[in-house]
């Protein structure tokens, strides 16, 4: 008798586990399918390397009440090898609505990457909080805006990356913005404070939900995605690469592989042209430098007149920070600082290397640039480059004038190294910048136009002279000038060099942003 009774709770038991792990009711299932969309298990097989185990958490949470595992999926996995924790919406249960039961689940999984100092996956596709259940969830100390908390206690210490599928409405919406990088999917992902439907209501504007908060938009105007990816698939293969560079924790150094030579070049001198004035594309240089199709671009939609990324250099991972004078001549404007900023936080938080590739020619100027902050956000770039403490070095590649040269880690802002090439030219102002500053009155007073233009060629002429790479080395304000071809070598000793150097940090609880 008591064989039999054994048996028939390990068969419910089984039976219960298996109707718990297949989600919603099929008609979920069907609408999710019709949405292109994956299931969550699904999605977990892509992450996960194959044939490995998962530990997962809470996956009996609410079944009696036909809500498995109240709607999301808290795990452990492995990803190339390593342990990875994970919080993954399950859309078939509740739209993936954050339920009384959701939150503990997500709130103790975070707990557990922190104190397992383990990197934290977001797999995001859940229609914000249950109306419902508020009263349960809202208000108290143990409540959904726990969540939020977690992430920001834990931001720095463990990498975070979301991954969304679907939409993160209202305050769920946060989840997206407090991890380290987010990653969307065009045509399915979403977020938003306000639906499109109660933003008419309050201001009477009429937009579509994708106009509202669509990945597109996200990526190339807001700045809240980091990656658009065109497939589920895709952008799970995405939070697979970012953590390939990052490693398990702040104490932690990024993982390091056997490296390989880069794309090769014809001619390594061709790719910068000698004239300031004419635009190339950084990113020939950087495929130059690091280790052959390892660049992987951060942010690549947004603010393009800065590019980030990261990279690997001998098989170590580098983050790199690269002005583009093919795009709007490589200016910083607000949102390139702000994208450079978050950028270098998160490589200093994370041990990674920072190289910076300078070719601007300063912070944007203009009434548009003032309204928008222009100094506020240049000083949030200034900021994160004088707080890093992870090896630093900055390559003057051409232009490196005024406050930009400060942005993009320059002499005064204390790099571990700034090396020139033959092609760098660092001043306070660009050749016709300091002839207007200067000579402006003088020019003005050349009533023949054709005199006055041989005037200024004269002036830019004599005035190019004086910030040649030559004069530079000679005042010693840089650590090296070497041949193009050389770069390569150079950086890879240096970083690995300077990372045996201790750096002071301030003591201080915190200080205070200019965000």
């Amino acid at each position: 008798m008591t064989s039999t009774m054994n048996h028939s709770v390990h068969d419910e038991l089984l039976a219960r586990l298996d109707t718990a792990r297949a989600g919603g009711p099929a008609k979920n299932h069907e609408r999710l399918a019709a949405a292109g969309k994956l299931f969550v298990r699904d999605r977990l097989k892509l992450l996960f390397d194959a044939g490995t185990d998962v530990i997962e958490d809470g996956l009996l949470a609410r079944h009696l009440e036909d809500l498995p595992a109240d709607g999301v999926v808290t795990c452990i996995g492995t990803v190339d090898g390593r342990r990875v924790c994970v919080i993954a919406n399950d859309f078939t249960v509740k739209a993936g609505a954050w339920g009384k039961r959701t939150f503990e689940k997500m709130t103790a999984m975070q707990r557990l990457a922190d104190e397992l100092s383990l990197p934290l996956v977001y797999l995001v596709d859940a229609a914000g909080a249950r109306i419902d259940e508020q009263f349960e969830s809202y208000a108290g100390r143990k409540a959904w805006g726990n969540i939020f908390y977690n992430q920001i206690q834990i931001s720095g210490r463990v990498p975070q990356i979301c991954a969304l599928f679907g939409p993160s409405p209202a305050g769920s919406a946060y989840v997206p913005a407090l991890c380290d990088v987010t990653i969307m999917v065009r045509g399915t992902a979403t977020a938003y404070i306000g639906s499109p439907r109660v933003a008419e209501m309050v201001t009477g504007e009429k937009v579509s939900l994708e106009e509202m908060g669509g990945a597109d938009l996200h990526s190339r105007v807001s700045g809240l995605s980091d990656l658009l990816a065109e497939t589920e698939e895709e952008a799970i293969a995405a939070v697979r690469l970012y953590l390939s560079y990052l490693p398990p924790s702040w104490e932690d150094k990024p993982p390091v592989i056997e490296g390989w030579d880069p794309v090769p070049v014809d001619d390594l001198r061709s790719i910068v042209p000698e004239d300031q004035a004419t635009p190339y594309d950084v990113h020939e240089l950087i495929d130059a430098i690091v280790d052959a199709n390892t660049f992987f671009e951060h942010k690549e939609l947004f603010a393009p007149e800065l590019v980030t990324g990261f990279a690997r250099m001998g098989g170590s991972p580098v983050g790199i920070v690269a002005n583009q004078s093919s795009v709007k001549a490589g200016v910083l404007f607000s949102d390139s600082s702000d994208k450079a900023a978050r950028f270098i936080w998160m490589c200093n938080a994370y041990n990674v290397p920072l190289l910076f590739l300078v070719d601007v020619p300063g912070y944007m100027l203009g009434t548009v640039a003032e309204r928008e902050g222009i100094i506020r956000h240049g000083a949030k770039m200034l900021y994160a480059v004088a707080e890093s403490t992870v090896p630093r070095i900055a390559v003057l590649v051409r232009k490196a004038y005024g406050g930009g040269y400060l942005g993009m880690s320059g002499s005064p802002m204390n790099p571990d190294a700034v090396i020139a090439l033959p092609t760098a030219k660092p001043a306070l102002l660009g050749p016709e910048g300091a002839i207007n500053g200067i000579y402006y009155n003088k020019v003005m007073a050349i009533e023949d136009l054709d005199v006055r233009a041989k005037y200024i060629d004269d002036l830019r002429a004599e005035y190019d002279k004086k910030i040649d790479v030559f004069q530079i080395a000679n005042e010693n304000a840089v650590e090296a000038v070497v041949p193009v071809e050389d770069l390569r070598h150079e950086l890879i000793a240096r970083f690995a060099l300077y990372r045996g150097r201790r750096k002071h940090v301030s003591p201080r609880r915190n200080g205070v942003y200019p965000v």
